[in-house]
């Protein structure tokens, strides 16, 4: 028996069917996000977890402090003003702020702080280093070279051999702080001025800066006020000096010696009358245990007076 074909009936043929592009590229679009993101909860979970742990771990908490550069500073100074920076985590906690603490401290002009694993802070300060004891309002101030005054004077400070400074006041309320910083800049530039001659240094006794544009300064051991302007300080203190004893044998009793004019010496007399204020310079002891003593009867010395000036050339004298 031979087979028979039959025919295929159309109503049960197979459809091709191609499955949709736009639900693969989804789920491959989909797939790694998912991944990498899952990845990313965590790594973000694992780096909580371990600044947590490393926040509370004891061998990184802070537990010595090393301080460096004091000098009138103590260490228990230092260590009360960062007082609550122990027990911190070395890794976590704002050393900035610790700083702007220390420059707080009228004793600190700059401050370091640097972190020293495994639980140790070290910390660098450079003090304020005082030039004179400012005379202001009254009171007697430590002052530096920026006319910072950083403690009032005491027996504490009975050790530091400093001269007396007048005229540093500030104009009553100019909105500025205590001391005016072109006056403490002339003092300044004054005193620094002399420190290659240390033995004219020593004798620094008072300084007047009053007026902006001239220095006046008296000597220990020299009852003149000397007028020196507003630079060339020390070569003027060296003419003066080079000619006192002449000066002396024609005036014996000197009242001021202004060496501002290159060339001459101006010299009043003290008998001379004054035609101007006197100044804030005081011959004789100052208050006690403030700064260099200048040998004198104690009374005011006058200001730039130009009544009765003698005018002295700087050559030799005969």
């Amino acid at each position: 028996m031979s087979p028979v074909a039959a025919p295929a009936d159309r109503r049960f043929r197979r459809a091709h069917v191609k499955p949709s592009r736009k639900r693969s590229e989804w789920r491959r679009l989909v797939a790694p996000i998912a991944r990498y993101g899952l990845v990313g909860l965590a790594l973000i979970y694992a780096a909580y977890r371990g600044s947590s742990v490393v926040a509370h771990a004891r061998v990184l908490q802070i537990d010595r402090i090393v301080v460096r550069g004091n000098e009138r500073l103590s260490k228990g100074e230092v260590l009360a003003v960062l007082s609550g920076l122990r027990g911190e985590s070395l890794v976590w906690t704002d050393l900035n702020a610790w700083r702007r603490r220390l420059l707080a401290s009228p004793w600190v002009r700059e401050a370091a702080l640097r972190r020293s694993l495994p639980s140790t802070v070290e910390v660098a300060i450079l003090e304020r280093q005082p030039i004179g004891v400012g005379r202001i309002n009254g009171d007697m101030f430590l002052v530096d070279d920026r006319g910072v005054v950083i403690d009032q004077y005491g027996p504490q400070y009975a050790d530091l051999d400093l001269p007396i400074i007048d005229g540093l006041s500030a104009v009553p309320g100019d909105g500025g702080g205590m001391t005016d910083e072109a006056r403490a800049d002339l003092a300044a530039r004054l005193i620094a001025s002399l420190k290659p001659k240390p033995d004219i240094s020593r004798r620094l006794s008072q300084v007047d800066v009053s007026d902006r544009h001239n220095a006046s300064v008296i000597l220990a051991g020299d009852r003149a006020v000397i007028q020196l302007g507003e630079d060339q300080f020390l070569q003027r203190l060296q003419s003066y000096l080079e000619l006192a004893p002449a000066l002396r044998a024609r005036v014996p009793d000197i009242d001021y010696v202004d060496l501002r004019f290159d060339g001459r010496i101006y010299v009043r007399p003290a008998s001379a009358p004054s035609a101007f204020a006197p100044s804030a310079l005081r011959r004789g002891k100052p208050a006690a245990g403030t700064g260099r003593n200048a040998d004198g009867a104690g009374r005011k010395a006058d200001g730039p007076a130009r009544a009765g000036p003698r005018k002295w050339g700087r050559g030799p004298h005969k």
